[in-house]
């Protein structure tokens, strides 16, 4: 199958209001957890992006019945489970297939995990889910894949060693399926774990503590079905304030989570990009100050991100990139991941004043006047951000490897073109089979 491009005609201003897709890295955990329990499970406002799509491809290996009813409703019923050894080229598609260890184990007590894939951002470390599932009462070997085996879950205080997004779930499933009274403590508690927790306590779990970073599971509980709507992407709400700002459009971001926005305003706020809240919806204003706030007296600031409720590691690339049309200087500090800064090579290409210090510091003076080029997508954010730079610069841009973007972005092309980008989705000339100069065409 050939390969997708973004063929991009940047510097037209955009209007309209854009909805916010369900929040990927919440309905990935949400899809593993539905196994945990064999009645019927219905998810809604599923993401229909290609993590997910692969994620159901790798389920249905498993004899798991699973089907969309509608675009973005799914339909997950675990009454038995045949399989515990996972597809590993599916596995090496999507990270998330890590969060089928535990509900794995909780319903055959063992599992054949190949090493998972995903971005390429740097190290993201697996020890902190394994070592969790060791207290929980799970024992693993590791040689080409990873195998766990369990003869009982059992619940234990457990403090995670760092607080994991996945880690926090995969342990959270676990504690749920246990004997007992479980106590994760150092938990992330990020949106899409929240809403993890949500849909097990709709399940029949006892959670007490969600929203913050000690939670406390009673354990082994009746489990039945439920029907659960998956909360908005609050990463996607994010990219949406930095598309407004970077194209200088007056935009409305329609059921946007506003509860989940603290630290993105303030974010955006401090490169001098304003919000207002109107009920469940975000309004991102055209005339923008767009001026970075110096830190007190005259310093330059600093934007970095951190474990939640702190500014999110998945929106920096999209407030780099925002950081290049605001008036001022500012340190773009990535603590989370060692490789996620090293797409700014293509802004600078681009026209961007950035200076990158080390594999996460970034320092960028602005506003720069972008130029269109041709680009790659490294990981799905950083594709984003690439995407919005396209939009703000002169002339036309080529963004390649478009399916990074789409692996976390639902038919973003469409979305934006209701708004008003000028986006064609082309066919990679490249990957067509070129023909030899000797060769003769083939006959018709």
């Amino acid at each position: 199958m050939n390969a997708t491009q973004f063929v991009v005609e940047g510097r037209h201003r955009l209007s309209g209001t854009i909805r916010p897709s369900g929040n990927k890295n919440a309905a990935l955990p949400i899809i593993c957890a539905a196994l945990l329990t064999d009645h019927p499970v219905t998810l809604q406002n599923v993401p229909r992006i290609r993590d997910v799509e692969t994620l159901v491809e790798l389920i249905a290996t498993l004899g798991v019945h699973v089907k969309w009813c509608e675009r973005n409703s799914l339909e997950i019923h675990a009454k038995t489970v045949e399989s515990a050894s996972l597809d590993p080229k599916l596995c090496r598609r999507i990270r998330a297939s890590i969060l089928l260890a535990a509900p794995l184990l909780a319903r055959c007590g063992h599992i054949e995990l190949p090493p998972p894939g995903g971005d390429v951002i740097g190290r993201r470390r697996v020890d902190t889910h394994f070592l969790a599932l060791e207290r929980l009462g799970a024992s693993f070997e590791l040689d080409d894949s990873f195998h766990l085996s369990t003869p009982g879950l059992r619940g234990a205080d457990v403090f995670l060693d760092e607080p994991s997004v996945t880690g926090t779930e995969n342990a959270l499933v676990a504690a749920v399926a246990a004997s007992g009274t479980t106590i994760l403590r150092n938990a992330a508690s990020e949106p899409h774990v929240q809403d993890l927790c949500h849909f097990l306590v709709a399940l029949g779990a006892e959670i007490e503590g969600i929203g913050t970073n000690k939670l406390t599971i009673e354990g082994g509980r009746t489990l039945g079905g439920t029907t659960h709507k998956i909360g908005p992407d609050h990463i996607e709400v994010g990219s949406f304030i930095g598309l407004a700002a970077v194209t200088e459009s007056e935009i409305r971001i329609a059921d946007a989570g506003v509860e989940h926005l603290r630290s993105t305003l303030m974010g955006f706020a401090r490169l001098g990009v304003s919000c207002t809240i109107d009920g469940p919806d975000l309004i991102v204003p055209a005339i923008q100050d767009r001026t970075i706030q110096s830190d007190l007296g005259g310093h330059v600031p600093k934007l970095e991100d951190q474990p939640w409720p702190a500014f999110p590691a998945d929106t920096m690339s999209i407030a780099l990139v925002t950081a290049t049309q605001c008036t001022g200087m500012v340190l773009i500090h990535e603590k989370m991941f060692e490789s996620r800064l090293f797409f700014v090579d293509k802004l600078v290409g681009m026209g961007a004043r950035i200076v990158l210090c080390d594999p996460h510091r970034a320092l960028v003076a602005g506003p720069s006047r972008l130029r269109g080029s041709t680009v790659d997508s490294p990981d799905i954010r950083a594709g984003m951000a690439m995407l919005l730079a396209a939009l703000c610069a002169e002339g036309e841009s080529t963004i390649n490897n478009v399916g990074q973007i789409e692996r976390g972005y639902e038919r973003i092309d469409e979305r934006l073109q209701a708004l008003g980008a000028k986006i064609e989705r082309v066919e990679d000339r490249r990957s067509a089979t070129p023909v030899h100069p000797t060769q003769a065409p083939p006959a018709k």
